[in-house]
């Protein structure tokens, strides 16, 4: 395995998770949206991720296997929850507010594990860069 790969692998999981912080903050942003039926009430996102484990699975000019790739992003499908409150300018005929799905806690626990993923990652490159600078110091001696 070449330096290039250490930088290409960790590079692609900063990008994934970057993908997962973003979706995050999105959900939390809309989090308390309403609307006037289940299938116009926003749905929290969620990115798919896949691990590179074939070159045919890797993207075009990418000479490396490993890693991981964004998917695709995906609506989580999880109930809305609804209130009455016929005075709401998104209520039904019926008086009825939906709810987006959001869980706030939850999308904060997600936040925090994808900061998480992103700082050990950030540390693998740091990790490989300073292995590589004490590798041509020896040369130097």
């Amino acid at each position: 395995m070449s330096i290039n790969n250490i930088f290409g692998i960790a590079g692609s999981a900063l990008n994934a998770q970057m993908v997962r912080m973003n979706t995050s903050a999105s959900n939390m942003a809309n989090a308390g949206s309403t609307a006037s039926s289940e299938a116009d009430a926003y749905k929290a996102k969620r990115p798919v991720f896949e691990a590179l484990l074939s070159e045919q699975q890797a993207n075009v000019n990418q000479n490396r296997v490993g890693g991981v790739k964004v998917v695709s992003i995906t609506d989580d499908m999880t109930a809305h929850g609804q209130i009455h409150d016929p005075g709401n300018p998104n209520a039904d005929e019926n008086g009825i507010v939906y709810l987006s799905n959001v869980n706030e806690v939850g999308e904060m626990v997600e936040m925090m594990a994808a900061a998480r993923s992103y700082q050990n990652n950030v540390e693998v490159i740091n990790t490989a860069r300073q292995l590589m600078m004490r590798t041509l110091d020896l040369t130097k001696a």
